[in-house]
Order: structure tokens, then sequence, then C-alpha cells
């Protein structure tokens, strides 16, 4: 597969997220502002296995699909799991992990754009 729009990858991550029913999914674009990323995606899961299950999902729909994974970072203790996929990062959290360091919000600010629902 050629490499997809960042739109149609950020699609395809939302889906094989919301195939392992992540919760509270949300997104930002940060095109023109990160020098290192153009789009934030974040979920919640209901329990480290479904932190890491999630995440996991991401992987081996990239897999599948032959696009690049930079990454993953987390999945060892499964709170917050980051992958790295370049034009896209994608956070999957604990409830409690992603109340407490309120990344969207952060990014939010610092981006003066809102974090979308899906």
């Amino acid at each position: 597969m050629t490499q997809p729009t960042t739109d149609k990858l950020q699609n395809i991550v939302i889906n094989a997220m919301e195939d392992l029913k992540a919760e509270k999914i949300r997104h930002i674009n940060l095109q023109g502002i990160s020098g290192f990323t153009d789009r934030m995606i974040f979920a919640s899961g209901n329990s480290n296995r479904h932190v890491k299950s999630i995440a996991q999902a991401v992987v081996e729909k990239m897999k599948q699909l032959n696009l690049p994974v930079i990454g993953m970072e987390g999945e060892d203790v499964g709170d917050w799991v980051l992958v790295d996929l370049g034009e896209i990062v994608v956070h999957v959290m604990l409830p409690a992990t992603r109340e407490f360091y309120d990344i969207e919000r952060l990014w939010s600010d610092q981006a003066g754009r809102e974090v979308e629902s899906v």
C-alpha cells in the first residue's frame, strides 16, 4: 500500500481503536505547529491489558497495510502506551493517567486548536 494521506491514516488508526472498544477517542491537528508530528490521537482503555491491546491493534493494522511504525513505548506497564507512526502519534491511557497528565489540554493550549472528538 502506498502511504495514505494523514486523514486516511487517522481514520485507519481510529477504526483499529474502535474495533477494540477504545473509549473517548479524540484527536488534534498539529500540522504547521509541531515539528515532529502532524496529528495526535488520544484514547482510553479500561485496564492495563486493554490499553496494551488497543495500542497493539494499531501496530498490527499498520503491519497488515505495510505502513511504518517508528516505535512503541510503555507497553511493559500499560497505563500509558505511545505509538509513533511518524505523522501521527497515538496515546492510549488508563482514564486516571489521562486525567492526571491532561496532555490533550496541554497540546490544545500550545497549538491554539481544539481537540476533536470522534
